[in-house]
């Protein structure tokens, strides 16, 4: 016989959203083992209990949890933990995320704000002192160049002064181009008796050496003219046409640097010192112009976001 006793579950009380009850439920009492058996017909009350209190529990996990305030201050200070690592750009990146993330947090979110403007006007007064430095550089590198705008030239260009024309006229040699805008190109000049035809130029040194990239006869180009029984042949590599030749002859000045004319027939020139030494100034003046250009790109937008005008 299997003896019926009956068994209490206390439930929470009403202010934890339960009314204070007792259910009633059976259970039995297993004669072999001295085990409690449970009534199946209880399972579903007891069940229904445990999903009731797993359900508060988690209620209040959440409700307990970080509000968007602490969680944007930590980002905040996170933040100017980078400033102190010298890593500005990922601290404004953090710094940005702060009101988009965390909406409900209005003061971290005027803190990251007034944080990101004092990083601003720190960079402005940083960029604008590196542009005034600039500057003064751009006008000692030139020196060594006549600029000019005629009539016909959109852009004032600058003109090497050992490579004007009254110095060239009458040589094969590589010419270096160089505008106001930083633009830079290269040109090989051949001057002979005889037609090269050539499309394309190689300098070299023993075991180094660059190649353009070819301008067939017929481009707009490749140039060429003759009077009386000399020859005069003009091939321009625009557009990246040089193919890296202006960044290794500037590497290389100071080595016995050789170009070939690559055509029908080849010829050989040995580069001259000062024709070097143009391809390295004129190269360095474009770094320095390109990058005055860039800093007041940055400049501006700093003071677009500042609101300075």
């Amino acid at each position: 016989m299997e003896q019926c006793f009956y068994c209490y579950f206390f439930m929470l009380e009403r202010s934890t959203f339960f009314n204070k009850n007792y259910s009633q439920c059976k259970a039995t009492i297993d004669k072999d083992s001295d085990k409690i058996v449970i009534l199946p017909e209880i399972f579903e009350d007891m069940k229904f209990s445990i999903y009731s209190i797993l359900a508060v529990l988690i209620l209040l996990l959440i409700a307990c949890g970080p509000s968007d305030e602490e969680k944007a201050r930590v980002k905040v200070g996170y933040a100017k933990m980078l400033l102190e690592q010298q890593d500005t750009i990922q601290a404004l990146q953090q710094l940005d995320s702060v009101a988009r993330l965390y909406p409900k947090a209005p003061y971290s979110i005027s803190a990251a704000k007034n944080l990101i403007n004092e990083i601003n006007f720190s960079l402005l007064e940083q960029k604008e002192n590196e542009l005034d430095s600039l500057k003064m550089k751009i006008i000692e590198l030139e020196k060594p160049f006549v600029k000019e705008k005629t009539e016909f030239d959109r852009y004032a260009r600058y003109t090497h002064k050992r490579q004007t024309l009254n110095r060239s006229i009458t040589r094969s040699f590589l010419q270096i181009y160089l505008d106001e805008r930083g633009e830079m190109y290269l040109s090989s000049n051949y001057h002979g008796e005889n037609w090269l035809n050539h499309v394309g130029l190689r300098v070299y040194d023993k075991e180094i050496s660059a190649k353009t990239d070819s301008v067939p006869i017929g481009d707009v180009n490749n140039h060429r003219s003759d009077f009386m029984e000399y020859k005069w042949e003009k091939v321009t590599y625009r557009n990246g046409k040089d193919n890296g030749v202006i960044q290794f002859i500037a590497d290389n000045a100071d080595r016995r640097l050789k170009a070939v004319f690559l055509g029908k027939e080849l010829f050989y020139i040995i580069l001259e010192d000062y024709d070097k030494q143009a391809v390295k100034d004129a190269l360095a003046l474009s770094k320095a112009i390109l990058k005055k250009k860039a800093l007041e790109a940055e400049i501006k937008e700093l003071q677009q976001k500042l609101q300075i005008s």
